[in-house]
């Protein structure tokens, strides 16, 4: 029933807005104040959100709830990088208190990542709204998981305040995660780009019994759950096509070009003293480089392969952070000349093979052994690694990447809720 409302209401926005005139999008922080706050009236509220939470206009969903007096905010709950950002990337978050508004900050990116009966308790509702990237690894969405876990345990009910798919809504790759391959950066079973919104992912991984804890070992848990969707918004548009301001979600993702690129390289950044995916420059996730590499050989090794959808240029520059801080490195930056042809999360494997081919002595499995873990559990499985490492081929592991993605998009039909 609550779905089938969900949707209904989406049918009716999405009716309003036909012509030839690009649709005004207007995120779900956005469509709720224009509905006076309904579903928080009378009802001790608590939030998790992030700097991303914004309207276009960049007021934060903590100072327009707090503000509006129809609504009773009394809690925070911060994700990794702070309520207000200001904490950085893989920092440890703190419990405090809010400044500006003086409200309690409980944190879900130290200690504790499952939010507490005592943590919650006194609250009737938990909103959430941050950016989403549209990537499984990215943590934001593994704390909604866990905090409809514990909403669920406690009879509490969430309101996910829905935005835009920075990848589009149409773009789903990667296989599911595994049992036993389960973690804060793969909570769920789904395929590493999902091509839904929060919101969407929400109501799946509710209703299909894949909130199964940060380990996927507990049963499953059914929270009351109620989407406010976006108006204007459709599965064809990139972040760029909503014309709607960016706020970085995290550090590392300062455009929503960044988003894109994530996980395109995000899972080669994974080893360590292998290649500079552009971390600690001005191009994050969207750069292959090292001192050690030559640029021009990189690129026609690459350019040979004729990957669809995607280009590549040589670049060299000096990280101004991190390993390689200070150093000229050589080697290549891609773009996507057809985004809906490119398979985003092949182009690093393309980029490991090339370099295999170019120096057989920098094989990242054996150079950053230490992080094969975080490599299958950002993959949701060690079959990737166990089949790549043996010759860094990618027609070794194309096939098993894309076997679950029909599967996926025929479960997740259901749950669209824009056209």
């Amino acid at each position: 029933m609550i779905i089938a409302a969900i949707l209904a209401l989406v049918s009716s926005a999405c009716a309003a807005s036909t012509g030839s005139e690009p649709p005004v999008v207007r995120v779900g922080i956005e469509v709720l104040e224009g509905r006076g706050f309904e579903g928080l009236i009378g009802k001790r509220v608590g939030l998790v959100t992030n700097p991303s939470g914004v309207d276009r206009n960049l007021r934060s969903t903590i100072d327009i709830l707090f503000s509006a007096p129809e609504v009773d905010l009394r809690k925070l709950f911060a994700p990794e990088h702070g309520v207000r950002g200001d904490i950085y990337a893989g920092g440890r978050v703190e419990d405090g208190k809010d400044p500006v508004t003086g409200l309690p900050v409980f944190s879900l990116y130290g200690a504790t990542r499952k939010p507490t009966a005592e943590m919650v308790s006194g609250l009737d509702v938990i909103v959430y709204d941050i950016q989403d990237v549209g990537s499984r690894s990215y943590t934001f969405i593994s704390t909604l998981g866990l905090v409809m876990r514990t909403c669920a345990e406690q009879g509490i009910e969430v309101m996910v305040l829905d935005r835009p798919n920075p990848l589009g809504g149409n773009k789903v790759e990667g296989c599911v995660v595994e049992d036993g391959f389960h973690s804060f950066v793969s909570e769920f079973k789904i395929p590493y780009i999902y091509g839904l919104t929060v919101g969407e992912l929400a109501m799946l991984i509710n209703e299909e019994g894949l909130n199964c804890g940060e380990k996927g070992n507990e049963k499953p848990l059914k929270c009351k759950l109620s989407v406010i969707p976006m108006e204007g918004w459709r599965r064809n548009m990139l972040y760029e096509d909503t014309k709607l301001p960016w706020v970085l979600p995290s550090p590392n993702i300062p455009y929503p070009r960044s988003a894109v690129n994530y996980p395109s390289a995000g899972i080669a950044g994974e080893f360590q003293g292998y290649l500079n995916i552009g971390i600690g420059y001005t191009l994050p996730f969207e750069v292959f480089a090292a001192e050690w590499i030559d640029a021009d050989k990189l690129k026609a090794k690459l350019d040979s392969y004729n990957i669809p959808g995607v280009a590549f240029r040589t670049i060299h520059f000096k990280p101004f952070s991190g390993s390689s801080q200070g150093k000229l490195i050589h080697g290549v930056q891609y773009h996507y000349t057809d985004f809906e042809a490119a398979c985003c999360t092949l182009t690093q494997f393309y980029v490991m093979q090339a370099v295999n081919e170019l120096y057989p002595s920098k094989n990242p499995f054996k150079l950053s052994s230490g992080r094969n873990g975080m490599f299958d559990k950002v993959c949701g499985t060690d079959y990737v690694r166990t089949s790549f490492e043996r010759r860094l081929k990618v027609e070794d592991i194309s096939e098993y990447w894309s076997k679950d993605v029909a599967g996926f998009k025929k479960l997740s039909r259901k749950y669209l809720m824009y056209e």
